[in-house]
C-alpha cells in the first residue's frame, strides 16, 4: 500500500495551498464578522479548476476523484478557511455536482454541471426537518404528482445551508404516503429545483458559528416541480441519497482535518514566541506539548481514514463505514484541538485577532452535523459490529 502522493496530486495540493494563502486568515475574520459569503474566494477556487476536480471532464471537470477533492479541502482549510471550506465543497460539488453527475439526466448534466464547476451558480440541499432531525426516513415534506407528470411540493425544512446564495436546491421529499409504501425506505425521491420559485420562502437562523454561510428554515407552499427536475429514481431515492450523504462526510472530515492542522500550527507558533518564567518559550513545557501532540496524532489518523474512504469511493467499493468513522474522529479531535489551542494562547486565544476562536466556534457544529456522533456510533454498532438496533 503506497501512501505517497502522485505528482499530479502533489501539484493539486500545492495549488490549493497557494490559493488559500492568497486570502489568508484576515480575509476569513473579516467575512465572519460581516456574516458575508466568501464570493471572491469561491470564485478563485472555481477559476483554478478546484471545484470540478472530481466531476466529469465532458462537463468541464477534471475527472479525478474524491481523494483529490479531500486533499484540496484539507489544504484550503489549513490556510485560513477552516471547517467552512468543507461546507463550500459540500453545497456545490457534492450536493449539486455528485447528485447531478451520478443520478441526473443528460440534459441536466449538460445544463447545470458547467455552471456549478465554473462557480456561476451555487447549490444547497433541503433534507433536514424539524420533527425528523437525523431520522431522514421520517420526513413529511410531500410532493404530490399531478396529471401532467409534475408535482406539487408542500412542507418545511430546517438548518439548510447556503440558501441565500444558492440558485438550485436539491430537495428530498416523500412521493408516496407512508401507508402506501412497501418499506420505510420506499417512497423517497430527489428533485433539483430553483430557489427562486413561487411558493418557496426561507428565513435565516441566527447562529454561533460558520457565519460566512447562512443557515435557514425553508417553507414549501404548493411549489411546482417540473417532470424533468426529478433526480434519480422516483420513489427509490433513498439509496441514491446515501451516496450524496457519504461523500458529504468526506469533504466535512477534510475541512476538519485542515482546521485541526491550522489550530495546532497557530498554537505552536504562539507558544514558541511566548516566554514566561525566564528565557524558555512556553512551548518547552510538557503541559502544553502533550495535549497538542495528542491532537496532532489523532488528526493524522482521521486524515488517513478519510483518504481510505475517498479511495474506496473512487474505486467503486463500499466506503460508508470509513467515511462515518473518519468524521467521528475528526469532529471530536478538532473540537479538542481548537480548545487546546485557545488554552495554549491564554487570554489571547479568546481574542478575534488571533483567529482560533473562529475555528473553535465553526468546528463545534460538526459534532452533531451533518450527522451526530451518536448516530455514527449507532451505525458502527449495527453495520460493523453486528449489534441490534437500539432505536
Amino acid at each position: 500500500m503506497d501512501f505517497r502522493l502522485k505528482d499530479e496530486q502533489s501539484m493539486i495540493v500545492d495549488s490549493a495551498r497557494q490559493l488559500g494563502e492568497r486570502f489568508g486568515l484576515d480575509y476569513w475574520r473579516e467575512h465572519d464578522a460581516r456574516k458575508a459569503f466568501p464570493s471572491e474566494y469561491w470564485r478563485a477556487v472555481c477559476e483554478a479548476g478546484l471545484c470540478g476536480v472530481a466531476l466529469p471532464t465532458e462537463y468541464g471537470g477534471s475527472g479525478l476523484g474524491m481523494l483529490e477533492m479531500a486533499l484540496i479541502v484539507e489544504s484550503l482549510a489549513a490556510t485560513g478557511g477552516g471547517s467552512t471550506v468543507g461546507q463550500l465543497f459540500m453545497i456545490n460539488p457534492i450536493f449539486g455536482g455528485v447528485s447531478i453527475s451520478r443520478f441526473g439526466s443528460e440534459k441536466m448534466r449538460r445544463e447545470l454541471l458547467p455552471l456549478i464547476i465554473s462557480g456561476e451558480i451555487n447549490c444547497c440541499m433541503a433534507l433536514t426537518e424539524p420533527d425528523a432531525g437525523t431520522n431522514t426516513l421520517e420526513i413529511k415534506t410531500f410532493a404530490k404528482q399531478e396529471a401532467d407528470g409534475g408535482w406539487r411540493l408542500n412542507g418545511r425544512k430546517i438548518w439548510i445551508t447556503g440558501v441565500e446564495v444558492a440558485s438550485k436546491m436539491l430537495v428530498i421529499a416523500r412521493t408516496k404516503k407512508r401507508e402506501e409504501a412497501a418499506s420505510r425506505t420506499d417512497g423517497l425521491s430527489m428533485f433539483m429545483i430553483d430557489v427562486k420559485r413561487e411558493g418557496l420562502s426561507h428565513t435565516s437562523i441566527d447562529k454561533l458559528g460558520t457565519c460566512t454561510l447562512d443557515s435557514s428554515s425553508v417553507f414549501f407552499d404548493d411549489v411546482r416541480i417540473e417532470p424533468e427536475e426529478l433526480i434519480g429514481t422516483l420513489h427509490g431515492g433513498w439509496k441514491e441519497l446515501l451516496d450524496v450523504l457519504n461523500t458529504e462526510r468526506i469533504v466535512t472530515t477534510a475541512g476538519l482535518v485542515g482546521t485541526g492542522e491550522l489550530a495546532i500550527r497557530l498554537a505552536v507558533n504562539y507558544a514558541n514566541d511566548r516566554k514566561l518564567f525566564g528565557d524558555r518559550p512556553i512551548s518547552a513545557y510538557q503541559g502544553l506539548q502533550f495535549p497538542l501532540a495528542q491532537c496532532h496524532v489523532e488528526i493524522e489518523a482521521a486524515r488517513l481514514l478519510n483518504h481510505k474512504a475517498a479511495s474506496h469511493f473512487d474505486a467503486g467499493l463500499n466506503y460508508g463505514s470509513e467515511a462515518n468513522a473518519a468524521k467521528l474522529i475528526a469532529a471530536q479531535t478538532v473540537a479538542r484541538a481548537t480548545e487546546r489551542a485557545m488554552q495554549t494562547m491564554g487570554g489571547m486565544g479568546y481574542a478575534k485577532e488571533y483567529h482560533v476562536e473562529r475555528l473553535w466556534r465553526d468546528c463545534r457544529l460538526f459534532r452533531f452535523a451533518p450527522v451526530s456522533e451518536e448516530m455514527i456510533l449507532n451505525y458502527v454498532a449495527n453495520h460493523d459490529l453486528g449489534m441490534p438496533r437500539s432505536y
